[in-house]
């Protein structure tokens, strides 16, 4: 049943369209610079996460495991996050660590790129020890734990996981335990203030943000179920515009209040260079992508994986240029003005949508 589901989910996440839900970058405007005073070739991409230098901001997000046909997937993921010198996360471990049989189809990614930047992934309600096991298996440099409630509600009747009692306590003892640190991520629902900072109080390094608009698993796991008792849910979830400025008020208060700074990947229907620009904009330390990607390996392989990551790349050093910035972290110097739906939630949310609007140029 799990590989089946696995397959199907790969095959689904390429074919249905994002949302229907938005991600509310649209209603996200950078103040433009006529004036951006440097030129296209000083401008660069270079970024640090978790204390680790990479040539851009961009993490190739959790995608698969498990089934034959992901190995080949996995490995042209690996091949392209080793020639950008980008990190990247597998998708689920629990189907290695239940059947070794199918560990290769994550290991791969070793082979490929043995010295870069890779996370294990597992569910954050996995027992630790097992959790353990994830990391050892892929020698991970981070463990990602993922948030899936909607999407286990919405499985097919007698498949999800509809017990999430005891998970922060869960990953309060995976983090305790872990010689990496410890992200975790919603899938495409996105995260409150409120609950990233219970995540943050729990010990967790980074938060991975995971907004609506992008893959939208709900619809994937109806279609799978050939029913539609999960339609009136196609809209559930926190915009990525949103929750990422929800997660980063978070991570503000947290660190001013225990002087730890903890990070934040924005994920979630990211599909520019200019969606990259606004999320670094808005606090993020790294974009995480997925289902493009995806896409783009079944269309035309590990070229076209190569091919889709340049291309965020070049972008965002396009919007950076106009902008006249040379180094992503000084992206969130910028002035924004934040208007439709995302501009209501901020404002009745209580956002200073102002002091975003008139900040200095550094």
């Amino acid at each position: 049943m799990r590989q089946k589901r696995k397959t199907d989910h790969l095959n689904l996440a390429r074919l249905i369209e994002d949302g229907p839900a938005a991600t509310g970058f649209a209603d996200i405007h950078f103040i433009p610079n006529c004036l951006p005073d440097l030129a296209l070739a000083e401008v660069s991409t270079v970024s640090y996460f978790l204390g680790e230098k990479f040539e851009a901001p961009i993490l190739i997000n959790a995608i698969s495991g498990g089934v034959p046909e992901s190995k080949e997937l996995n490995r042209a993921l690996a091949f392209a996050a080793c020639r950008l010198g980008i990190p990247m996360a597998v998708g689920s471990m629990t189907a290695a660590l239940e059947d070794p049989s199918v560990l290769q189809t994550y290991t791969v990614v070793r082979e490929e790129n043995p010295h870069g930047f890779i996370a294990a992934n597992v569910s954050a309600g996995i027992n630790p020890e097992l959790a353990l096991n994830a990391v050892e298996l892929l020698r991970a440099d981070a463990l990602q734990l993922h948030l899936n409630a909607p999407q286990e509600a919405a499985m097919p009747y007698g498949e999800g996981d509809l017990t999430f009692r005891g998970f922060l306590e869960n990953i309060k003892a995976v983090v305790k335990t872990s010689p990496v640190p410890v992200i975790v991520k919603e899938v495409g629902f996105g995260m409150a203030k409120e609950e990233a900072l219970n995540l943050l109080e729990a010990g967790v390094t980074v938060l991975d943000t995971g907004g609506s608009g992008g893959t939208n698993f709900i619809h994937i796991e109806s279609f799978r179920g050939n029913s539609r008792e999960a339609y009136p849910f196609y809209n559930w979830g926190i915009p990525s515009a949103v929750t990422l400025l929800e997660v980063a008020e978070a991570v503000k208060m947290y660190t001013g209040k225990r002087k730890t700074a903890a990070e934040i990947v924005a994920s979630g229907g990211i599909r520019s260079g200019l969606d990259t620009a606004k999320a670094l904009a808005l606090g993020a330390n790294l974009v995480g992508v997925a289902a493009p990607l995806l896409r783009a390996y079944y269309q035309e392989g590990k070229q076209g994986v190569l091919n889709c990551l340049h291309l965020l790349q070049h972008q965002l050093r396009q919007a950076m240029f106009m902008l006249g910035v040379q180094s992503p972290e000084l992206l969130q110097s910028r002035p924004l003005v934040i208007l439709g739906e995302t501009g209501k939630w901020l404002e009745l949310r209580g956002y200073n949508l102002r002091d975003l609007a008139n900040r200095k140029n550094r």
